[in-house]
């Protein structure tokens, strides 16, 4: 049970989404560092999409299936992951780079709030264990 403790639902989500804005603000940095490199394709995590649908999964009744490939069947929260997409679609210069830095800066402005109001939250959930472990008393 005490392994519950840190595997519920809540920490689970909050871990996955540090995980994601991590390797995002990687990603942001790999696309500043090559605004100038001709033909470079601009990527992207993507996450959040694939959280919604495994947390809207978890609030309804689960289906039978008896192969994973089946239709019907939801990711898990704990399958979740990011993953990295490259933009093939756009072409900023005559160069063929897409990467526009001011968006890029702006989204890394963006990813380090989140990142931080995430660490905020993890932070405060485990202060708040901590307290209740400890019966209050410090």
């Amino acid at each position: 049970m005490i392994n519950g403790l840190w595997t519920d639902k809540v920490s689970l989500v909050l871990q996955k989404g540090l995980d994601a804005a991590g390797e995002r603000q990687r990603i942001m940095a790999h696309n500043i560092a090559n605004v100038n490199t001709p033909l470079y394709k601009r990527k992207e995590v993507r996450f959040e999409e694939e959280l919604r649908q495994a947390l809207l999964a978890s609030s309804r009744l689960p289906l039978a299936t008896t192969h994973p490939r089946h239709l019907g069947a939801r990711p898990s929260l704990q399958d979740v992951s990011h993953e990295v997409k490259t933009d093939l679609q756009s072409s900023m210069r005559a160069d063929g780079n897409n990467v526009d830095i001011e968006r890029e800066m702006a989204m890394l402005a963006a990813n380090q709030l989140n990142y931080n109001a995430l660490i905020q939250l993890l932070s405060s959930r485990q202060a708040s264990l901590r307290y209740v472990i400890h019966e209050g008393r410090r």
